[in-house]
């Protein structure tokens, strides 16, 4: 089981150590060392070779596996590098290395792109998934909003008001 807190890094917990019984629960901070500040913001659970997009929300990211996530000591591992004032992103399986990458920014600029394009790395910053501009970035008013990991065969179809348009990857 592995979480990835505010700050990119990743930490790893036997799901056979966590308390099997009913009661109040155990916190995290007991199995962990967090950053001061940090939160744990994701947590997952995926076969070790299972491909995983690790973004932030200032528009780089990267394809890394589940094991790369994984960290042996308490305080974990630097998995994603983030820019300052920016949040790390939900992971994404892929399953296919066809897949296609839907990329929406909160400006509503969108980018569609096949997955394979992104490098793959064990840790890091990654490449620009989309372009955001630093000025609008550091004020806040744009930043990714919104990643999507499509089959080569899906349809995407967009609802603007009344208007639709459907593409296809």
């Amino acid at each position: 089981m592995v979480f990835i807190d505010t700050t990119g890094r990743s930490y790893a917990i036997d799901p056979i150590t966590l308390p099997s019984a009913r009661g109040q629960g155990e916190p995290l901070t007991g199995k962990l060392t967090l950053p001061p500040g940090a939160t744990v913001e994701h947590m997952l659970m995926e076969g070790d070779d299972q491909k995983l997009l690790m973004a932030s929300d200032a528009g780089y990211g990267f394809v890394c596996t589940f094991n790369d996530l994984v960290a042996r000591n308490r305080a974990g591992k630097a998995l994603i590098t983030l820019p300052e004032n920016a949040h790390v992103m939900p992971p994404l399986v892929i399953e296919d290395e066809h897949d296609m990458l839907l990329a929406i920014t909160q400006a509503g600029r969108m980018l569609m792109f096949p997955v394979d394009s992104l490098p793959q790395l064990s840790k890091g910053k990654g490449n620009k998934i989309i372009n955001i501009p630093s000025a609008e970035a550091a004020k806040g008013d744009d930043g990714l909003a919104h990643l999507y990991v499509l089959p080569p065969q899906s349809t995407l179809t967009i609802h603007v008001g009344k208007r639709q348009n459907q593409t296809a990857p």
